[in-house]
């Protein structure tokens, strides 16, 4: 007998809370003593060169590429940027220093965009050790005098200058619970620690005083750390592969009888998918894993379902992260190079308290630093 048929949801959600919490409890315990341990006895690396560190409390994407590039786009000009990141699910391991020869494998998709996106204004590393890496590109380039770490408020062996966490509107930190009952990596209170809490992903048009209000009051920060708010900008769509002559330059020329196959391998396909749906065209989707390298047969189902749907014109329309890892990839088809793109995105901040997220920034970046550390 099939007892999921005959539970109803919120019975079926009961008890897998039952099943999940003792494992949450156990994984929250391993967290407590960690951090107990770093508050009180492991010693947290402080470097002369300021550090700012992004990341989030929760697993998934809460946005961290674009708000890293954003960082980096508007400062890569005052400061000698070194950008570290471990680089998840690359191919490789230990310290290694990115270049233009390297694939996403050898690096990892994200740093790999970040490095191609900013290549010849940044210097780029990736490295399980964040310390390790810190020295090693202090070594190897001594004119560094900011770093970025992507994803590292969880790595305490570092003591950022400022950390930056990023909440996801759609999943706030005081409705979730530690994994694997929820999304949290950590602790809600966490947060405590924190300088800067941008909410990200946040709907377009300007937020109600009332979702201001909720957020500012149940996050519950110090007084000290200061809060914004950013959304999703999207651009128009590029293509993955070089070609002469686009068949798509705006998202805006599809038609009801047009057909996009939406094909992504990222934590969080919603907010793409969302704006896709905006556009009159017919919509399907195909989602993978985060990170997901794309292998022979996964080609295979893509195309024959891309065959298989109606459509006086079909595109397949996929993100920044994942067209890095199919440009890079020998066994996409090359006679079907001219109908793929991807839309870039970029963050931007909504006006609130008047404040400016890069001046505040760079504000605590050079607090109590000797001027000779810009440019």
């Amino acid at each position: 007998m099939d007892f999921t048929k005959i539970l109803n949801k919120q019975q079926r959600k009961t008890i897998l809370t039952w099943i999940l919490t003792p494992f949450s409890w156990l994984y929250g315990a391993g967290v407590w003593i960690r951090n107990f341990a770093y508050d009180h006895f492991l010693h947290s690396e402080s470097f002369d060169v300021p550090v700012v560190s992004v990341g989030n409390i929760t697993v998934g994407g809460t946005g961290k590429t674009p708000h890293v590039e954003h960082i980096i786009e508007a400062l890569c000009r005052r400061y000698n940027i070194g950008v570290l990141s471990r680089g998840y699910k690359r191919a490789t391991h230990g310290f290694i220093l990115a270049t233009d020869n390297m694939s996403p494998r050898d690096i990892g998709d994200e740093p790999y965009q970040i490095y191609h996106k900013f290549n010849g204004l940044i210097t780029l590393a990736v490295c399980e050790s964040r310390s390790k890496g810190i020295h090693e590109m202090m070594r190897i380039n001594p004119d560094i005098n900011l770093f970025i770490l992507d994803d590292a408020f969880q790595h305490r062996s570092i003591k950022p200058k400022v950390n930056i966490v990023l909440v996801d509107y759609s999943r706030p930190p005081f409705e979730d619970e530690l994994m694997p009952l929820g999304t949290l990596r950590e602790p809600k209170h966490r947060l405590l620690q924190s300088d800067m809490v941008v909410v990200t992903k946040c709907p377009s048009g300007e937020l109600s005083p009332v979702d201001i209000r909720m957020f500012k009051e149940n996050l519950d920060l110090f007084p000290s750390t200061e809060l914004f708010f950013s959304r999703i900008l999207y651009a128009d769509p590029v293509p993955v592969f070089p070609v002469p002559r686009p068949q798509l330059s705006s998202l805006g020329w599809l038609k009801a009888d047009d057909t996009i196959l939406c094909v992504t391998g990222i934590a969080n396909a919603k907010p793409l998918v969302r704006y896709l749906r905006k556009f009159e065209a017919q919509v399907r989707v195909i989602h993978y894993d985060d990170h997901h390298f794309f292998t022979r047969r996964d080609f295979d189902f893509i195309f024959n379902e891309f065959n298989s749907l109606p459509g006086t014109r079909k595109f397949i329309i996929t993100t920044e992260k994942d067209s890095v890892r199919i440009l890079n990839n020998a066994y996409y088809p090359p006679t079907m190079r001219d109908i793929i793109f991807y839309v870039p995105i970029r963050v931007g901040f909504m006006d609130y308290e008047g404040r400016d997220f890069i001046t505040d920034l760079t504000r605590k970046i050079e607090e109590n630093d000797n001027s000779d550390l810009l440019k």
